[in-house]
């Protein structure tokens, strides 16, 4: 991750989730709520990833399966299954976009000191080394600390959303 290379601290809180048998984890302060599991809305086009959408509120909220993200086999909603919403930048620097993630199960936060943060390692992990900003240890055990602004970026979407539209 970038704020880890240049020095930038890491939060100290995160959110620790499942995906399958996977511990990830993301700083607390891109999260905004965390919600049951409910109908999404399908939108044609859109790359496997994306789920579909939920009303939040009033708002359109998409919702990203992480794990089809991740170039694994979609979620397989369960009774743990939930959205988590987070807040990330938006590509362009202005504003921030709400969106949602599909994940398995929610653990715990948990509070990982910065001296228990290892940068990503550039090979051996199941998903793409740039979606990691470090590796934290709590409790005896790993979880992998997800870069979210990198693995929810919008502008990446967009152009799977394209190479969709033209796939089809």
């Amino acid at each position: 991750m970038v704020a880890l290379q240049s020095g930038a601290a890491l939060p100290s809180q995160f959110l620790t989730f499942l995906l399958g048998e996977d511990q990830y984890a993301v700083g607390i302060l891109h999260i905004k709520e965390i919600i049951e599991y409910g109908s999404l809305a399908t939108v044609p086009m859109m790359p496997a990833c994306v789920r579909g959408v939920i009303n939040l509120r009033g708002a359109v909220v998409p919702v990203m399966d992480l794990s089809a993200r991740f170039g694994r086999a979609p979620s397989v909603i369960g009774k743990r299954s939930c959205i988590v919403i987070v807040e990330v930048a938006n590509a362009d620097g202005e504003g921030k976009q709400v969106l949602g993630m599909l994940v398995d199960a929610v653990n715990a936060v948990v509070e990982i000191a910065a001296g228990d943060i290892e940068p990503a390692p550039a090979f051996g992990t199941r998903i793409r080394p740039d979606f990691i900003a470090g590796i934290g240890k709590f409790n005896g055990k790993f979880v992998i600390l997800l870069d979210i602004e990198h693995v929810l970026s919008s502008e990446e979407i967009v152009e799977m959303a394209r190479g969709t539209a033209v796939a089809a």
